[in-house]
């Protein structure tokens, strides 16, 4: 019997390696399976390996020279368990070599398995090739097991199989790699096969939605379009006469639209391809929709998804819809802060509504407007507020409520803390929080700090996250912002058209500039950075023949502790025609300015609100020069000097591709009306005279708004107005200063007299200007724009933001205020896409259709292609 037990272990030992391992004792009379016996380990060898370690395999082993161990026994079965395990090898095999006494000496025979050297696709598109290569997971160097290849297989199989492709098989080939001893090449030859698509979907318990509203519920699983008039024509042609003859004219609309739910349906922008996890999310999907359409206890009762003969599948849907009910009795329990009526009207629900669960939660707990009652407390520091609805009594088709709420303490901040600017100083991003340590807790705050991190635009937008850690025994709560550094300096190189030229432009911009840094040659990487200042430095030139540079600094907080900006800027320009300055032949236009700025960030009427001021001189010189102005003898200096008031409020959530918020701004231009304190008759004077020292009052209207249609699409509204307008009748309207419509918004050499350039597209450039022709560039003084927009992002990774754009377009200019209509426009649609790149900002490529001619420009509309850099196009 004892025998027979220690034969039993002996086989249960090596069972687990039968096909892939072996015990070899050798032929040693010595050994007795029967009876175990001690022995110390003499010696190890190993054979069989070409390209691993042997001490390595050894220690991986777990068998040491020296050892005790049982022959046979578990320490030679747990040694090859160990080196199995490790996944590189195809057999392992433990043979005795010989016996001295109490020593024995063994050897490890290993048979390595081979290592990917490089693998590939066959079957399918470089796209794909490059989606499949981030899905598998493997690289160069990877042991090439079983395992390994089962899980690509299978990950493979699950990428198209997500894509519609159910009949996906894959095949993998492997090629001895001549150059990499013990590599293979693998090849991966797929075969996709042909999508599995949806032939029908059958409703069943159905009685208050037909088949075709059930259907709608469905979000991502659709029927294959069909479009079959001739199928059930007779049919609908009998009961409709059959029908009207009876005067039931409900049979005949219901029966109508059967028919055409039947035979016209048309999939233009869902397919109909059969994906199970979105089939899955659907189903649960549809019985949400039953529920928020009051139908509380519908259910799914089964489900049936089958393969039809001419590869498509078929669905079967049972349905349990149940009663509609209707909200009745709302009572309020617990509630102290608030009165039970004014929490009913926060709650926005009504005695007799349909019976929704999902509005009632959204208005309680979470609204995407924070008008909801969770909210409401939130907001006011109730951080450990809860409100459980509870149904108390059903009857008939009425459910009565009890909201039964817990206020709980207000709770203060304790710490907030922020992780992750490794670039931007840490004042900058304090100066910045609306939670602070000491103050109530405010779900509204965090909601509103994490906007204002967002605008820095130092931080990936989709990324800031604030982590709540409350403290209920202490009644406080930590909160910790968790960011993550992107890029935002950004370069500018570009080309516009200016003058029949090229204008090339090469600009720079450190949008988180440290001028305390500036001395510091270790901070210098390229620049001091980290204080949230701006510098930008800009240079345009087609040649000798037109020369421009500018610079700008601005602090957002002048001082450090208020958010008062201050901004200072300087550009020079000079435009001529290259020959020597004392030629008759000679001439020039130039052009020096300087501004200065300052803005507030206000609080009433609320804290969106901004106020900025600025100063602005324009030193004009103009020599021999008569091409851009239509007055005045080419020769003359003018100057402009202005003040400027703008009052803005913006509440956008970021600034790269917004999906909530609004963006309004009144702004106004205007200089000392120097011919009130003169005596003279400007009727009489020349232009030179007239316009030496530049008169105007210029006013400003823009307006944005934007809304989420679904999860990420965005329906974006914008108008623009302007108006310039004279402080002297006897002078008029000054000629700088005028607005310029059309075309791509790019400037170029064309704004050296102060223009303002409105791009619209589907129009050339300036095309929509007043009189505007080769000849005549005068300007209008007034403009109108307005835009509906839809967007979609296609990526929103802040390295490479991307969204195209669907657009209606309309605008106009005049050249005199009593021309203004603002129903006189011209209107384009169109296409475009965005792309935003950290170190070149926003650049844009539209395609508009302009649908309206243009007196005296045969080609200005139509089909126009246009590049916009820096949303100069908006």
């Amino acid at each position: 019997m004892h025998r027979i037990l220690v034969g039993l272990m002996l086989v249960i030992l090596v069972i687990p390696f039968i096909g892939r391992s072996q015990v070899d004792i050798g032929n040693l009379e010595e050994l007795d399976y029967a009876y175990p016996k001690k022995y110390e380990i003499g010696g190890i060898t190993i054979s069989g390996v070409k390209f691993l370690d042997n001490n390595v395999l050894s220690t991986l082993s777990g068998l040491t020279v020296g050892d005790i161990i049982s022959v046979p026994g578990e320490e030679i079965a747990n040694a090859i368990r160990n080196l199995w395990k490790q996944g590189l090898f195809e057999n392992v095999i433990i043979s005795a070599t010989g016996v001295q006494g109490e020593l024995i000496f063994l050897n490890i025979d290993l048979k390595e398995r081979p290592r990917m050297s490089t693998f590939s696709f066959g079957g399918i598109k470089k796209a794909e090739a490059d989606n499949v290569r981030d899905e598998i997971k493997i690289a160069t160097g990877d042991v090439v097991t079983d395992n390994m290849l089962i899980r690509t297989t299978n990950t493979i199989k699950n990428y198209f199989i997500k894509k519609g492709y159910l009949d996906t098989e894959v095949k993998i080939t492997q090629t001895e790699d001549s150059i990499r001893k013990n590599h293979v090449r693998l090849q991966f030859d797929i075969d996709k096969k042909q999508k599995v698509k949806i032939s029908h979907i059958n409703i069943n318990g159905n009685d208050h939605f037909d088949d075709a509203k059930v259907r709608q519920f469905l979000k991502e699983t659709k029927e294959k379009g069909s479009l079959t008039p001739f199928n059930d024509l007779e049919m609908l042609v009998f009961n409709l006469v059959k029908n009207s003859v009876t005067f039931r004219f409900t049979d005949m609309i219901e029966y109508t639209r059967g028919y055409i739910n039947n035979n016209f349906r048309l999939r233009i922008f869902k397919s109909s391809k059969y994906l199970k996890d979105k089939y899955e999310e659907d189903l649960e999907n549809l019985i949400v929709k039953y529920n928020a359409q009051g139908y509380r206890d519908a259910k799914l009762i089964a489900d049936s998804v089958y393969r039809n003969p001419d590869n498509t599948v078929g669905i079967d849907i049972n349905l349990y819809e149940g009663e509609r009910y209707y909200f009745r009795n709302i009572t309020w329990v617990g509630n102290t802060k608030y009165p039970d009526a004014f929490l009913s009207r926060v709650l926005k629900i009504k005695k007799g509504d349909i019976y929704n669960w999902e509005l009632l939660n959204s208005n309680l707990t979470f609204s995407q407007s924070e008008d909801d009652v969770t909210s409401l407390y939130m907001n006011d520091g109730y951080l450990f507020f809860q409100a459980n609805p509870v149904e108390v009594l059903v009857e008939n088709d009425s459910i009565d409520l009890e909201i039964r709420i817990y206020e709980g303490k207000q709770a203060i901040i304790n710490k907030v803390t922020v992780k992750g600017n490794d670039r931007t100083h840490d004042h900058v991003v304090i100066r910045e929080l609306k939670t602070l340590p000491g103050d109530l807790f405010s779900r509204s705050d965090i909601i509103r700090t994490t906007r204002e991190l967002a605008q820095l635009r130092y931080f990936n937008p989709e990324t800031i996250v604030p982590n709540v850690q409350p403290n209920p025994a202490e009644g406080t709560v930590d909160i910790e912002y968790q960011v993550e550094e992107t890029s935002s300096d950004q370069i500018e190189l570009s080309g516009g058209w200016g003058y029949s030229r090229v204008i090339g432009t090469l600009g720079v911009s450190f949008n988180n500039f440290s001028l305390n840094n500036v001395l510091k040659l270790k901070e210098w990487r390229p620049v001091p950075t980290g204080d949230g200042q701006k510098l930008s430095v800009r240079l345009q030139t087609y040649g000798k023949g037109y020369f421009s540079y500018s610079a700008s600094f601005t602090e957002p907080w002048l001082g450090g502790k208020k958010p008062n900006s201050f901004s200072v800027s300087y550009y020079h320009s000079l435009y001529s025609n290259t020959v020597a300055k004392d030629s008759p032949s000679y001439w020039s236009f130039a052009i020096d300015g300087v501004s200065l700025g300052l803005g507030k960030r206000l609080t009433w009427p609320d804290d969106y609100f901004q106020l900025m001021l600025g100063a602005n001189f324009q030193a004009y010189s103009l020599k021999n020069y008569t091409s851009l102005f239509s007055f005045g003898s080419g020769t003359g200096n003018y100057n402009n000097v202005s003040f400027n008031i703008t009052l803005a409020r913006n509440s956008i959530d970021q600034p790269i591709y917004p999906r909530n918020g609004s963006l309004v701004s009144v702004s106004l231009d205007i200089t000392p009306p120097y011919s009130s304190f003169s005596n003279r008759d400007f009727t009489e004077l020349t232009d030179n005279e007239k316009y030496k020292w530049i008169e105007y009052h210029k006013w400003g209207l823009q307006t944005a708004y934007f809304t989420p249609i679904a999860k990420d699409l965005v329906l974006m509204g914008r108008a623009k107005f302007g108006f310039l307008g004279y402080l002297n009748p006897d002078i008029g309207v000054t000629p700088f200063e005028r607005y310029y419509l059309g075309g791509d918004g790019l400037s170029g050499a064309n704004n050296l007299d102060g223009r303002e350039i409105i791009g619209m597209r589907g129009y050339a450039n300036e095309s929509l200007t007043p009189e505007y022709s080769s000849s005549s560039n005068t300007g209008g003084t007034i403009y109108g724009k307005y835009t509906l927009e839809l967007r979609y992002p296609l990526s929103l990774n802040p390295n490479a933001t991307i969204f195209v754009a669907t657009f209606l377009e309309a605008g106009n200019a005049w050249q005199k205020f009593d021309a203004f209509n603002p129903f006189a426009v011209y209107k384009t649609a169109g296409l475009g896409v965005r792309v935003f790149l950290p170190m070149f900002g926003i650049l844009g490529l539209d395609w508009g259709y302009g649908f309206d001619n243009v007196p005296g420009l045969p080609d200005a509309n139509r089909g126009q292609f246009h590049f916009s850099i820096n949303q100069s196009i908006d």
